[in-house]
């Protein structure tokens, strides 16, 4: 669903960066296609700039996801928009962190997996940033689901896959 009145464009930059690129704005699952449009420019950003890089990408996208959900939250006039989908875009960067081979398509789909697991299920203390009906609890949620989902996909290339 596209958001009517978006300060006289739809080229407006926190429209962009909030539905990554109007990602969000897919009719069904936005933030599994948004955790899935992250994903490319993880695989580019480790192989060019590797895991430091990924981290400055990660910390610059929270401060733009910060800025844009407020705008975007402010101009819908909705607590959680699902077409905000840049929280899934730093929350799956996080668990790409814990990818030991990056041209191994597998690390990416459970990558993918293990984000969109907690993500979805929002378990303690996820839920507890999911319950802010803000910027914050919207970027918020996601890192946390990050940092479980990396943990996860840590556990699997130690215990699992080794």
């Amino acid at each position: 669903m596209f958001v009517k009145n978006w300060t006289k464009s739809s080229l407006h930059p926190a429209l962009i960066f909030s539905t990554w690129f109007y990602t969000g704005l897919t009719p069904f699952a936005p933030g599994t296609f948004g955790s899935m449009a992250a994903l490319p420019f993880a695989w580019f950003i480790l192989e060019y700039a590797g895991k430091f890089g990924l981290i400055g990408a990660i910390l610059i996208v929270f401060v733009i996801g910060i800025w844009s959900s407020k705008i975007y939250i402010s101009v819908s006039q909705k607590t959680d928009p699902g077409e905000i989908v840049i929280d899934e875009v730093v929350g799956q960067w996080i668990v790409c962190l814990m990818i030991t081979d990056n041209h191994h398509m597998g690390q990416y789909f459970l990558a993918l997996l293990a984000f969109r697991l907690f993500d979805i299920l929002k378990p303690w203390p996820i839920s507890i940033f999911d319950r802010r009906h803000d910027a914050w609890g919207v970027m918020v949620d996601d890192v946390a689901a990050g940092i479980m989902g990396a943990a996860l996909l840590y556990a699997v290339n130690i215990y699992v896959l080794q």
